[in-house]
C-alpha cells in the first residue's frame, strides 16, 4: 500500500472514531429518554462502526470492474428498494416521511444505498456515450422516487452529484446551465409545493420569528455554535445536547462537536476532512485511470463533498436545514456503511490502477 493510500486509511479512522466519540457525547441524554439506557445510539453506532471497517477492507480488495459488469443490474435493483420503501409493513414510516425499509436486524435508508449505485451507472453510461436524454431519463426515476418518500437533502446531493458527473463526462456549458437551471426550478417548485419545507426556508430567512416553533431547531444550533466561542466549553461540557438540539447526534451533531470544542478544534476536523480529499487526488496522482475509473473516482469524491458542504453549511445556517448527514460522523448505520463502502472503491482503483510510464 503506498504512503498516500496509508494516511488516507488513517484519514477516515481518525474521522470516524472522533465521530464515534462525539455520537456518545451527543447522544447520551436522548438515548436515556427514549430507551432507558444512555448508551443505546453509542452501542448502535459501534457496531455499525466495526461493520464499515469490515466493509472497507473486502470493498478495497474489489477489481472495480465487477462494478462496471453488473452497473445496470445494480440500479434496477437500487430503484426498486427506493420503490420498497413506499410500501406499507416494508417501508418504515417515521416523521412523516418513509425513508426507509424494515431489515431483521434494524433499519436500512436505501436512498444512501442509491447514492453510490447513481454514481457507478453514471460512470459506466457516460464513459460509453455522451447523451443528454438517457443521462435526463435514468436521473427521472430516482428523482421521483425521492421525492415521494420525500427526501429533499438526499434529492439534492443525487441531483447535483449527477450534474457534476455530467460535466466530467465533457458535458457542455450550455446543457449544464439548461440542467443546473431546471434543477433549481425544481427545487423551488417542491419548497413551494410543501408546507413544511415552505416553513424551514421562511424560517431560514426569517429565524427570529417563531422562536418557540419553526425557528426553534435553528435557534439551538446557533446558541450551540456561539457557546463554543474559540476553545469551546470542553469536552462533555455540552449545554445543548440535554433535548435542546433537535437530532443531536445526527444531522446536527456538528453543533455539538462546535459547542465542546469551539472554532479551533472545529476546524481542525474540517482539515482532516479537506485532508481526506487531498490524500484521495494523490492516491491516483500517478495512475492510469480508465474513462470508468475516472469518473467513479472523482464522483463518489463529488457526492461526498456535497453531502459534506450541504450538512456543514446548514449548521453554520448558510443554508436551510434538510436532514443531511456528516459523512461518517452523523449517527445513522447506512450513511456511516455507505461512506465506508465508497471509501473502499476509491482504495480499491487507486491499488488496482496501472502506475503511469
Amino acid at each position: 500500500m503506498s504512503s498516500p493510500s496509508k494516511f488516507f486509511l488513517g484519514l477516515i479512522f481518525s474521522l470516524s472514531l472522533i465521530g464515534l466519540f462525539f455520537v456518545f457525547e451527543a447522544s447520551t441524554v436522548e438515548s436515556f429518554k427514549l430507551f432507558g439506557h444512555q448508551y443505546y445510539f453509542f452501542r448502535q453506532q459501534g457496531i455499525w462502526l466495526f461493520l464499515s471497517f469490515i466493509v472497507l477492507f473486502l470493498t478495497s480488495k474489489i477489481k472495480v470492474k465487477f462494478f462496471e459488469k453488473y452497473a445496470l443490474p445494480f440500479y434496477i435493483l437500487a430503484i426498486l428498494l427506493l420503490i420498497l420503501t413506499l410500501i406499507p409493513g416494508i417501508g418504515l414510516k417515521l416523521n412523516g416521511a418513509r425513508r426507509w425499509i424494515i431489515l431483521p436486524f434494524g433499519t436500512l435508508q436505501t436512498v444512501e444505498v442509491f447514492k453510490f449505485v447513481l454514481i457507478n451507472f453514471y460512470a459506466y453510461l457516460l464513459a460509453k456515450k455522451l447523451d443528454l436524454s438517457s443521462f435526463l431519463f435514468f436521473l427521472f426515476w430516482p428523482v421521483l422516487l425521492v421525492l415521494l418518500q420525500p427526501d429533499f437533502g438526499s434529492l439534492m446531493v443525487l441531483v447535483a452529484s449527477s450534474i457534476i458527473m455530467y460535466f466530467l463526462a465533457g458535458g457542455k456549458i450550455k446543457f449544464l446551465s439548461i440542467l443546473f437551471g431546471g434543477g433549481f426550478l425544481l427545487a423551488l417548485l417542491v419548497v413551494l409545493f410543501s408546507p413544511y419545507r415552505r416553513e424551514r426556508l421562511t424560517t431560514f430567512l426569517n429565524p427570529e420569528e417563531n422562536i418557540q416553533g419553526d425557528s426553534y431547531h435553528v435557534r439551538q444550533i446557533t446558541l450551540a455554535l456561539g457557546g463554543g466561542s474559540w476553545f469551546g466549553r470542553g469536552i462533555g461540557n455540552s449545554q445543548q445536547k440535554y433535548s435542546y438540539v433537535p437530532e443531536a447526534s445526527s444531522d446536527s451533531i456538528f453543533a455539538i462537536v462546535a459547542e465542546e470544542v469551539g472554532f479551533v478544534g472545529s476546524f481542525v476536523i474540517i482539515c482532516l476532512f479537506i485532508f481526506y480529499f487531498i490524500f484521495a487526488n494523490l492516491m491516483v496522482k500517478d495512475k492510469v485511470l480508465t474513462k470508468y475509473e475516472h469518473l467513479l473516482y472523482y464522483g463518489i469524491l463529488a457526492w461526498i463533498a456535497i453531502q459534506l458542504s450541504f450538512n456543514l453549511s446548514a449548521v453554520v445556517v448558510l443554508l436551510p436545514l434538510s436532514g443531511m448527514p456528516l459523512p461518517f460522523f452523523s449517527q445513522g448505520g447506512s450513511s456511516l456503511l455507505m461512506s465506508f463502502f465508497a471509501s473502499g472503491v476509491l482504495l480499491s482503483i487507486a491499488s488496482h490502477a496501472k502506475i503511469k510510464k
